[in-house]
Order: C-alpha cells, then structure tokens, then sequence
C-alpha cells in the first residue's frame, strides 16, 4: 500500500447546530447521508451552474468536535470560507479554516491495516483508496500506522491520471466548468434526487435532456507529454485542450460529438504535434437522453 501527504489540500470546517441542513441547501452532494468515516464527493456551484469549487466531505465523530470537515483544494479553501460565510446569513453555523493545521493523506492500492479516526474511503472511484485527514508533520506516522509506503505527492497525481478523475487547476478551470463536463455525475459527485441546491436548476437540465456536449477523457500519449491547455487537432479542427499527464497517461477535455466525428471518420487526433488517442472510445459516446416526467 502507498500513501502520499498532498501539499496542495486544504480543509474547511463547518460546524453548528444547523450545519448539515445549510450544507445540504448549498452544494450538489447530499450531506444528510454524512456520517463519521464515510465521505461524500460533491462541489459548490455558481447560480449559473459552473463549479466554484469541488471537494470531498465527511462529518468528523464527537471525539474530534464533531461538524463537518471539506477536503478542498488549498489554493480554494479561504475562498471556499469566506462563500460558505457568506451564505450562511442567520444559520447558527461556524466555518473555520484549517488548512494551516490539518491537511489530507491519500492511500492507495491497498487496505488499511486500522482505520484512523478521520479516514473515509474516496468516494469517486474505488481504485482511489482513502483519504485521512491529518497533520502534516504526522503523516509518515499515520502513513506507518495504516501499513503504508509513503511516497512523494507526484506518484498519487499520476495514480488519479491513470484513474481518469480530472484535477481543477489543470483538466478544469474552476468558474468555467460544468459537473457534467468534469465528470462529476459519474464520480458520484451529483445527487440528482436530493432537493435544491445553489446551480441545481442548470445541473438538472443538463442532466435530464443530455445537452453535456464536453467531457474530460482519458488519453494515451504516443510521445512526449504536451502542456496542459495545448490543443487537441482531428485534422485540422479543434475538438478540445490537454489537461494533466504523467507518463502515457493523460486527460483532456473533449467536444465529445467533434470527438465521435472524427473517430467515426477515422481522423489521428495530435496535441502541440504529437499524436494521441482515447484510452477508451466509449468515453465520448454520451448516454440517452433522459425525459422530465
């Protein structure tokens, strides 16, 4: 088993007598399923749908306070505060950041050997492992605890690449993006029975008439990586940019109609001149349609 501390996480904590039912009217997960050492995946969005920021979540136990503590990007998380501050009008709430004190260990291909007070397992794709919260001076403690080989942070980022889960920052910028298009809807990231939430009307609509026409896939690089934000050519014609790399393995963001196009015509596909290919073509076929009943 590996595990790696990932310098660019953070942690918010939200806590307070009404904190699960003022997340739960904010963002795209639904938090009254939280409970200690179970983690949810979701995002806060614009009133225009488009992805704020996205995080992990779960409720921390009585022994460590109790609330509910939101595994963010650190560059994100004061920003992610100061929003939910300013959402939070009369609701007897309190939002702190924590990021200075606490931060996040990943591990992964493997099993804990104990499960630490604040571990839950990922909830995007199993091949994630875990997450635990911890101080950054002891995770080659906890590291050690659970079993693991700890590792630099790079060797978890190309873990997530090989596991197509997109990273805001590099296969998304955060303000412009739609769940939909960072997969979020097939990372369990998106509760579409839950009630309302800040962008849940934009969210439902995409959802319901099958109008996400982007998608972030995964690719195999036949050469050299290209910079993420590099083009990605069928021909001569754009179907969509480069996200992050790591050897082979890459994601990138796709017009998946311009995609199926061009692989139904038989088109090589080059970023910044080098050749590239889906890792798998199903990827870009989007599922049917659904109708509001």
């Amino acid at each position: 088993m590996k595990a790696a501390f990932l310098p660019d996480r953070g942690v918010v904590k939200v806590s307070g007598e009404d904190a699960r039912n003022f997340l739960n009217g904010l963002v795209t997960t639904d938090a009254t399923l939280l409970r200690p050492g179970l983690g949810r995946f979701g995002a806060l969005l614009t009133p225009q749908g488009k992805i704020t920021a996205d995080f992990l979540i779960t409720e921390a136990p009585a022994g460590h306070g109790g609330g509910f503590l939101i595994d963010c990007p650190r560059a994100l998380a004061q920003g992610l505060a100061a929003k939910l501050g300013f959402y939070k009008l009369r609701a007897r709430v309190a939002v702190e950041n924590l990021s200075d004190s606490l931060g996040v260990l990943a591990a992964w291909d493997g099993e804990p050997v104990i499960n630490p007070d604040l571990a839950f397992a990922d909830p995007r794709r199993a091949a994630l492992g875990w997450r635990i919260l911890v101080p950054g001076e002891l995770a080659a403690k906890v590291a050690d605890l659970i079993g693991a080989e700890l590792v630099d942070s790079s060797a978890y980022d190309a873990h997530r690449i090989a596991s197509g889960v997109p990273r805001g920052g590099l296969d998304f910028m955060y303000g412009d993006a739609f769940p939909h298009e960072t997969n979020m809807d097939r990372l369990h990231g998106v509760d579409f029975d839950k009630g309302c939430y800040v962008g849940q009307e934009v969210v439902s609509r995409m959802q319901h008439r099958g109008t996400a026409r982007t998608r972030t896939v995964r690719v195999v690089l036949e050469d050299f990586s290209p910079e993420p934000g590099t083009a990605i050519l069928a021909g001569d014609k754009s179907i969509g940019t480069m996200g992050s790399t790591s050897g082979q393995n890459g994601l990138a963001l796709i017009r998946i109609d311009r995609a199926a196009d061009a692989l139904d015509a038989g088109l090589p596909l080059t970023s910044g001149g080098l050749g590239i290919r889906l890792a798998d073509p199903d990827d870009i076929r989007p599922a049917p349609k659904q109708t509001v009943a």
